[in-house]
């Protein structure tokens, strides 16, 4: 098992793992605050660490950054290859942990064989990814070929940094992207992606006199990524909570002064939060029927969410709610947008072919509310569809819909030569064979191809868990079996 010994002062408690060269950048990283379209401080750290290490680097005009490793000596004839991962990370934490994503470190630790943070997202996606490409270009023994690394930008919040990539920014025509989440499995095959984003307006009325207000908390859910989760039956707290608001309304006479639920396109919503407004003398029943729900929702997710939490408090009354009309639509409208998975693969086994995910909904300032929904498929078609099957329940609801440019798919190449490099090497490390499976997660391949005809690429990393929750950890065996498949595989690139 090949390790690269590192002293550093102050060592901590990650330094003690193996492979230490990768979890001592990646305890740096975690230092270094990377929210999707506020990567300034971890773009800044990447050209610092080219320049302590008298390596060449560049950066183009939205903010992809590549670092170059000249070959080794003897080397020259062999192919380069690119190794590629994203700089942002999703910040999600739990709601009453105090983070401030523009100044606070992430605290990571130790736990039974997983690294994992206190309260927020660990930010291994794509973390893991950048400490290994740091540790291979500072790695003053290994024997290689040119390798170029490439550091892209806004990754999960709208791929802006592949979408805006130019083709001749690196010179590599094989590709290794280092942002999966399985070890074992080979991706060679991802699916595209687009939002719907849908506005509505409404009217605030004012609240009667002898009123009540009850706060309604949906918390607890596991949430996860929306593409590699999506199948698995996890809760969607924005679902839940207007479920419970449109019974609610039938059974009794309530109007809506607030709803937060979701908060990133591309997670499931793990919490959601609504205030709603009523005659003083239901507040016993209306708890009541609460309460019902909740052991419904208890018996409906059982195992699957055994964290749920549905609470209830009254709160001050507040001075206005909105109109009965527009709270009709809305309850109706997030009712009838679909969330989930809409199509199976035929081509691939236990593959999500096409997904939807209700990621939030909230009241926005000026009296509007924001609906913003995420569609994926490996059918570029049932894509469009499934989009169009959410803007329609927008629009009966009086909502204007929109619709992002997306992004491609990346279509899978079984005869392609890194793939069968990369299982040789596979095989020979851990003595059987990997899967070999496209991913219904978006991966930034699909723009590189399209920009790239003929590009070479394929997928592989540790194993991460909960990725897009407060839940997010990587397990540690992975991440040293991942460093050993990635450093076989550079040092087995052919001639050229």
């Amino acid at each position: 098992m090949r390790q690269i010994s590192i002293i550093i002062p102050g060592m901590s408690i990650l330094s003690l793992l193996n492979p230490a060269s990768i979890w001592i950048y990646f305890e740096e990283i975690c230092s270094i605050p990377r929210l999707s379209k506020n990567e300034g401080k971890i773009r800044q750290y990447l050209l610092d660490f080219a320049s302590k290490n008298n390596l060449e680097s560049k950066e183009d005009e939205v903010g992809n950054i590549l670092i170059t490793k000249p070959p080794s000596k003897g080397m020259e004839n062999r192919k380069t290859v690119v190794l590629q991962s994203h700089m942002d990370m999703v910040g999600e934490k739990n709601a009453d942990y105090p983070h401030n994503w523009s100044t606070d470190p992430i605290i990571p630790a130790v736990k039974d064989g997983w690294v994992t943070a206190t309260g927020t997202t660990l930010g291994a996606d794509d973390g893991i990814g950048i400490a290994s490409q740091l540790a291979i270009l500072s790695d003053k023994n290994l024997k290689a070929g040119k390798i170029e690394c490439l550091f892209t930008v806004d990754e999960e919040s709208g791929m802006t940094g592949a979408i805006n990539l130019k083709a001749d920014f690196f010179s590599g025509r094989t590709l290794l992207n280092l942002d999966s989440e399985d070890e074992g499995i080979l991706f060679i095959g991802c699916a595209g992606g687009m939002d719907t984003v849908g506005t509505m307006n409404y009217l605030v009325i004012p609240v009667p006199k002898d009123s009540n207000a009850l706060d309604i908390s949906v918390t607890g859910l596991h949430g996860g990524h929306s593409g590699d989760e999506i199948h698995k039956g996890y809760g969607n707290a924005v679902k839940i909570m207007n479920r419970l608001l449109w019974n609610i309304s039938n059974q009794f006479k309530i109007s809506l002064a607030d709803f937060n639920g979701g908060n990133l396109r591309n997670a499931i919503p793990r919490e959601a939060f609504s205030t709603i407004v009523f005659e003083k003398t239901l507040v016993v029943q209306i708890i009541r029927w609460i309460n019902d729900f909740y052991q419904t929702q208890v018996n409906e997710l059982g195992d699957l969410e055994k964290d749920l939490k549905i609470s209830v408090t009254e709160t001050n009354v507040p001075a206005f709610v909105m109109d009965i009309e527009s709270q009709k639509k809305l309850l109706n409208a997030l009712t009838c947008c679909p969330h989930g998975v809409i199509a199976w693969s035929h081509e691939m086994d236990d593959l999500v072919e096409t997904s939807t995910n209700l990621a939030s909904a909230k009241f926005s300032e000026n009296h509007t509310i924001r609906i913003i929904t995420t569609q994926r498929s490996s059918v570029e078609s049932a894509k469009n569809n499934a989009g169009a099957m959410v803007e329609s329940c927008m629009k009966l609801a009086g909502a204007e819909v929109v619709h992002s440019d997306g992004y491609p798919g990346w279509k899978p190449n079984l005869t392609s030569e890194i793939l069968k490099i990369t299982r040789k090497s596979y095989v020979k490390l851990f003595g059987k064979e990997p899967s070999i499976r496209a991913i219904h997660a978006g991966l930034e391949c699909g723009l590189v191809y399209e920009k790239i005809k003929g590009i070479d690429m394929i997928s592989f990393g540790p194993t991460i868990k909960g990725a897009h929750t407060p839940e997010e950890m990587i397990e540690i065996k992975t991440a040293q079996m991942f460093w050993d498949l990635l450093i076989d595989v550079i040092q087995s690139m052919p001639v050229k």
